[in-house]
This record gives C-alpha cells, structure tokens and sequence, in this order.
C-alpha cells in the first residue's frame, strides 16, 4: 500500500482523549491497565492512523500566514465537497447553496429539530442508538421514541416499518433522526431500505435529519446510497449532515456540513443555526476539509476501507472460532463492532461491569454499550493496525474470555 496503516502511532501527549482520558473516573471513561499491559485503545471513535498527508501540508501551510481573521469560506470549500459527494457517491445536482457549514453533526441535529419541533415534543430513532443523540435530543428537552431493529434470520440488523409507522402515528411525530450508515449497528442500508423508510416518513409528514458522517467508511461489498437520492420526495424533506471528521480523523479540528435541497427547510434549519452566532467555520478546518477531499484524500480512503475490511474480517472470524457465546451481526460500514455477551455473562455468572473491567485490566480498552441501549453490548473501535488487533483479541482469549 501507498499508505502507513501498519505503524503503531504514538498519541500520548498529544491530545488525545482514546490514551490519555484513561482512568480520569468521569463521563464513560475506562480504567487504566494493570501494570504490565499497555493500552490498546478500541473505545473512542476515532482512528489510530495518521491522516492522509495532504491534510497538515494544508493547513500549515495557511497557518505559515500570520493572520487569522474574518473570512468567507472559499469557492473551493463548496466545490471540494460538489466533487467529493459526486465521485464517492454518485450525487449531480449539488450546488454551493445548498451546502451549510455545521459546527458538528449534533449541532445540525439540534438545530434542525428546533426548527420543526418544540421542546417537549416527541423524534423518532432506531435503537440501538448512538449515544449523542440520546445525550443532545433529551439534554435540549425533546423526548425520544425508539423504534427497535430486529436482527433477521441472516443475523442482520433490518428496520422494522411497521413499527416505525406505528410508533410515528401514535405519537403525533413530526421529526425523525435517521443514521446512515447506521450507528452502532454497523449497517450500510440498501436502496429498498431507504425507499421504505422514506416512505414511511412521507406517509406522516415527517421531516427526517440523516447523520451520514460514516458514509465514506464502507467495507468491501457495500455501498453507500444518500437518502437524499432515493426520491424526489426524500430530496425535498431531508436533512443531510456530512463532515470529514470520521474519515480522516479530524475531529479536533470540529467542522461539519449540511446538505438541504428545499429552500424551506434550508432556511428554517439556518435561521436557528444562525441566531447564536456560535456556528462559524474555522479557517484551518476549511483547509482541512480542502486538503482531504483531494484526489489524494480519495486514493487515501480506498486504501483505509480495505485495512478497515481486513481489520473486520479477521475480528468477526476471531469471535467466531474463539468466543462462540459471543454474538455480532458483521459490520458493513464503520469500524466499529457492536457484540453481545448477554450469553456468556448468564453462563459465567458475570455482570457487565466485570466483564468490561477485565479487558481493560489487560489493555483492551473496548467501550460500554448499554448507554447505546444493548443490554449486554460492548463496543469496539477496530481503526488500529492490524497487528494491535490481534494482540488486543489474543489477550482477550488468554486472560477475559476464559
């Protein structure tokens, strides 16, 4: 490979809360290692991988100009993300108008249900759910209704319709979030799915906000369709938020994008966005966003995907040999895995906390699902070289799940 997906990359020091937030006993965060164990860090969402080197020779070389002032995002911005959505995903017809500056994806989220609901009112999710959307729709005083998916016979995570347009008509619900590639479930979601889905929405008048900030994170054999290009109608009443920050592992540096087609809804989502005169774009983020949406930047992310495959492969065929009590649907996008140890906690008698503090006794450093509501799920961030991994599931099969 062009790339280095492979070297161990030294982050202590750096910033970086995945290796130095460890044992700090607040929000979710883990416990150090015992003595003897490094940490191998599978719990935060972002990746152990330098960024394709496009990305700092971008910004240093803005940050080489001693002035950082007011500015106006460059034509270049807009048409970075024009040629980025139409090479990866196939979308014509974008223009500049259309594309909004968000500080992050939960802001837009907010700010859009602020523009079609009130606080107190009821959005519609699937379950599991990604955390930050629990932690922002409820800490703004929207109240959740989850509409659970059902793993089919294939092992498969699949949205349940039926539920969903209940659940929508019973609650008088206005406005959904939707998760496009889905998170945690890992599920890249075919084109009848989405069709149904936005279906579904249309059929309750609903205003659907699409987090596809995952949508260039796809393992070999999927593919990511926009839910914006299912229908005209779904162009007309999405939301859709993107940002470079998963796939290039820019998430310090804070910038994301929307893309809303209707006017009306364009405008309601950035007269909110607007008021607090808080959601303004950094100029190094712009560079950045220019730097990785580059030729280079797309070479870089086909390279990842099939490291992210491989990495994913040899976990999911890990578990299978080695851990036959624990259960996972295989991931289709991301690089994450969503694991269910409800069986093997029944059969050793052990609850979650004490399963989750024996990997991090050993350096495994996984994450706790329950708050993405899996009862007995564990999450794991699989974006390391490959040989971490390995050494992260034999210490696994040495000293946890024994």
């Amino acid at each position: 490979m062009k790339y280095d997906f492979t070297s161990i990359l030294e982050r202590h020091g750096q910033d970086a809360l995945a290796v130095d937030g460890l044992g700090k006993g607040a929000g979710l965060s883990p416990g150090k290692p015992r003595e003897g164990f490094d940490a191998i860090p599978m719990w935060v969402a972002d990746m152990n991988f330098p960024t394709v080197p496009t990305i700092p020779a971008a910004i240093i070389a803005r940050a080489g100009h001693p002035a950082y002032g007011y500015f106006e995002p460059r034509e270049e911005y807009f048409q970075s993300i024009i040629n980025w959505q139409e090479t990866r995903n196939g979308v014509t017809g974008l223009t500049p108008e259309c594309i909004g500056y968000e500080n992050g994806v939960l802001g837009c989220v907010i700010s859009a249900l602020n523009a079609f609901a009130a606080p107190g009112d009821p959005v519609l999710l699937h379950s599991p759910t990604y955390i930050g959307f629990t932690g922002s729709i409820e800490n703004n005083g929207f109240s959740i209704v989850h509409s659970p998916l059902k793993v089919d016979e294939e092992g498969v995570w699949r949205m349940d319709f039926a539920d969903m347009d209940r659940k929508l008509k019973e609650n008088h619900i206005h406005a959904a979030v939707f998760c496009s590639p889905h998170n945690p479930t890992d599920r890249v979601w075919e084109r009848w799915e989405l069709e149904r889905a936005m279906e579904v929405y249309r059929d309750n008048d609903c205003v659907v906000i699409s987090d596809e900030i995952w949508s260039d994170l796809i393992l070999t054999g999927y593919r990511h369709i926009p839910t914006q290009s299912v229908s005209e109608d779904a162009r007309k009443r999405t939301v859709a938020v993107y940002a470079p920050s998963k796939t290039f592992n820019l998430a310090g540096l804070v910038g994301s994008y929307h893309i809303i087609y209707d006017g009306y809804l364009r405008d309601r989502v950035r007269a909110v966005s607007g008021k607090s005169h808080y959601n303004s774009m950094n100029v190094l983020s712009m560079h950045a966003l220019i730097g990785a949406y580059g030729p280079e930047g797309q070479e870089w992310v086909d390279e990842l995907c099939q490291v992210l495959t491989e990495n994913v492969e040899f976990a999911c065929d890990y578990i299978e040999k080695h851990f036959p009590q624990i259960h996972l649907s295989r991931p289709q996008g991301t690089y994450m895995l969503f694991l269910d140890c409800r069986e093997w906690c029944k059969s050793h008698g052990k609850t979650m906390d004490e399963l989750l503090a024996a990997g991090w006794e050993v350096g495994v450093i996984w994450q706790d699902g329950r708050p993405f509501h899996g009862e007995y799920a564990i999450r794991m961030n699989l974006a390391l070289p490959l040989g971490r991994v390995q050494e992260a599931f034999g210490r696994l099969d040495e000293y946890v799940f024994i």
